[in-house]
């Protein structure tokens, strides 16, 4: 007998085809018939009309990880249609978990109340699975997690034993589950490899059945273009798809680029490489605030980088590059979290604002914080052009990522002020790029947010709406869906978004959780 029958639903159906109106019937974990099904016997029978049904949202570029564990219900992603998330980006991943790698993941976990138990990525996928998760969950293997495992947080180039032993780390993670590598190339240790070593990384991925590599390039400013001749390079030399990680040209000297950018992109595309790229539908971008230090500065890793910053006369100099660079935009600079509850109250307040509260610099004031909380400060950073995000998102071989993990509106994920992309991305494209500025259809979108991350990332089985395939899949108002989430107050699910399915079973029904722990874990891919 039929699972559940949506009956009268507009399809979209995440291949690009024109939407139609029929009926799908489910048959536990798979879409089994597509058509009228009026006379066929269903165990529930769901009135869809007037509603689109799409196939579940995939999140290509999240940071959920440890999340998982912490809340499995997944409420942030799937109250906005997500029913698969990728994680292990911008060079960090779970597991394998080794010296400074460890040491990072347990600092974040201890916030959430998670115990690190594993140090490998099958035992992690293991205590997922027993867990329950609520929606589907793959990663890559960062390559700063796995130069850590070799070299700590060493700056230098690795020795040719070193990159072996890295090489077969990342083989090893891949064969236990992982689906290709991620670099995050402004961040310590990520930053320190060269060419030759992702390149090596990248290719050993390939040996092990997973061809991906997915940079945050190393520039986003004024190197972005070389960045990502950097990124394609990587994908030539190893022979592999490349991802570039939420594409954008930050600070206003850099606007337009993008263009330039998206340009060799589809220029590798025509000369045969398999590149792409993702982006989250917003103005601001969301990291470490360490991120604003000279690079060395935070050589050695944390424990170096805060003696620096507390040292009168390093901390001198570093104020003074901070003083010149950030001349002027520090109120671009939002703080949206810190690791202890001393600053707690900074949440939410721009970085001139501190500054004035602690009547210092505002370069001062953040080597103070950045010197209190062990480095551990979020900040939201106001440096794009919503033009450029149009640029990028009308590129056909785009896909979204929201980069932000789960959350929930309280517990212990609600900490801080985080950027409203953690509830808001994927209606966002619809309310803001779809119906409001018309930079893509509706259709288009859809396929952007479905069977295009499927293809990417060589998810079986999903993305698109069709007998046969696993039933993930959106129900939702196509003229009202849109973030209701803000900078200041990023607490808020969004509107239109009615039922979610993952694997057959809804896990939220009229707009409320209903608690199911269906996702499972797609090593390479499901």
């Amino acid at each position: 007998m039929i699972s559940t029958v949506l009956h009268n639903a507009t399809i979209i159906d995440g291949t690009g085809r024109t939407p139609f109106v029929t009926d799908v019937g489910i048959v536990g974990d798979r879409i089994a018939l597509i058509g009228s099904l009026e006379e066929r016997d269903a165990v529930s029978r769901i009135d869809c009309s007037g509603l689109t049904l799409a196939p579940g949202f995939i999140d290509v570029h999240s940071h959920s990880d440890e999340l998982w564990l912490a809340l499995p219900r997944c409420d942030g992603k799937i109250a906005q249609g997500v029913t698969t998330e990728i994680g292990g980006n911008c060079g960090m991943s779970v597991a394998p978990l080794r010296g400074p790698a460890l040491e990072r993941v347990k600092r974040s976990a201890r916030h959430v109340d998670v115990d690190v138990e594993w140090r490998g990525l099958d035992e992690f996928f293991s205590l997922v699975e027993r867990n329950g998760v609520a929606l589907n969950v793959a990663t890559l293997v960062g390559l700063g997690t796995t130069r850590q495992a070799v070299a700590g947080d060493s700056e230098r180039a690795l020795e040719s034993a070193e990159i072996a032993e890295q090489q077969r780390i990342v083989r090893e993670a891949c064969e236990q589950g992982a689906i290709g590598v991620s670099s995050g190339l402004i961040y310590p240790p990520s930053s320190y490899a060269n060419l030759d070593e992702l390149a090596a990384m990248a290719s050993a991925a390939r040996d092990a059945g997973a061809p991906l590599y997915a940079s945050h390039v190393r520039s986003e400013a004024d190197e972005l273009i070389p960045a990502i001749a950097e990124a394609l390079e990587v994908g030539r030399r190893a022979e592999v798809t490349v991802q570039c990680s939420h594409h954008k040209a930050s600070g206003k000297n850099n606007w337009g680029k993008v263009h330039q950018t998206l340009a060799m992109i589809d220029g590798a595309r025509a000369g045969g490489m398999s590149a792409y790229c993702d982006v989250y539908p917003y103005v601001a971008s969301w990291t470490e605030l360490a991120t604003i230090l000279p690079a060395d500065a935070r050589f050695g890793g944390i424990a170096q980088t805060i003696e620096r910053l507390s040292d009168p006369e390093s901390a001198t100099a570093i104020a003074l590059y901070l003083n010149l660079k950030f001349d002027g935009v520090w109120n671009d600079v939002m703080i949206t979290e810190v690791a202890s509850d001393k600053n707690a109250e900074l949440a939410g307040l721009r970085m001139d604002e501190i500054a004035r509260v602690w009547r210092l610099s505002p370069a001062q004031a953040a080597i103070r914080l950045l010197r209190e909380e062990r480095l551990e400060v979020g900040a939201v950073f106001f440096k794009m052009n919503e033009d450029d995000v149009a640029s990028v998102l009308s590129a056909p071989f785009c896909c979204i990522g929201s980069d932000a993990s789960i959350r929930a509106l309280q517990g212990p994920t609600a900490r801080g002020v985080p950027h409203p992309r953690t509830f808001g991305t994927f209606p966002r494209i619809f309310g803001r790029f779809v119906r409001q500025r018309k930079t893509l259809d509706m259709v288009e979108a859809v396929r952007r947010m479905t069977s295009l991350p499927a293809q990417i990332f060589r998810l079986r089985d999903r993305g698109t709406i069709e007998r046969g395939m696993f039933a993930d899949l959106v129900l939702f108002n196509s003229d009202t869906v849109c973030d209701t989430a803000t900078y200041e107050a990023p607490y808020r699910f969004p509107a239109g978004i009615r039922d979610v399915y993952v694997n057959g079973t809804a896990v939220m029904r009229n707009g409320g959780f209903t608690n199911a722990l269906t996702g499972r874990v797609l090593r390479n891919g499901g």
